[in-house]
């Protein structure tokens, strides 16, 4: 099994990177189109129903598979013997930070539900200083991964 692992490794962290990147692609448009919506759905009409279905698509079509694709392969390297060492900090603050960042795109989720059912309750300034957070915790895990402290 191990040398299955290592045939496999750079597929696998290949295909983990190309993931994150369309998962913080995701991460970072979602919020900007709630802001869109929240400022300027209720000037056009049926717009707010575009928005909707907008943000429904990215999160489905695009978002979830990528987190997913994100997990399994990052599981796989994790299992991957000889590629974490558990004794660094670097692989700790890297799991809290992907931990806060999976909280984040189901906040986001929930926010979506929100506007569907007509009951969102944040600014475009909110959702502004939200569209913050993908990129404090993608500063952690890039630099975890890649100084190793």
């Amino acid at each position: 099994m191990t040398d299955f692992l290592f045939i496999l490794y750079p597929w696998i962290k290949s295909l983990h990177i190309m993931a994150v990147i369309s998962w913080m692609a995701g991460l970072f448009y979602l919020p900007r189109l709630y802001v869109y919506h929240v400022e300027n759905a209720g000037s056009v009409e049926g717009a707010s129903a575009i928005f909707v279905t907008m943000e429904l698509k990215l999160l489905h079509v695009i978002m979830r598979p990528a987190m997913i694709v994100s997990w399994v392969c990052g599981l796989i390297l994790v299992l991957t013997p000889g590629i974490v060492d558990w004794s660094y900090v670097w692989p700790w603050t890297k799991g809290a930070s992907v931990i806060a960042m999976t909280w984040f795109h189901y906040w986001l989720s929930l926010r979506r539900k929100d506007f569907t059912a007509g009951r969102n309750q944040l600014t475009g300034r909110q959702f502004r200083m939200m569209n913050e957070v993908p990129t404090i915790l993608m500063v952690i895990i890039v630099i975890s991964v890649v100084v190793k402290f």
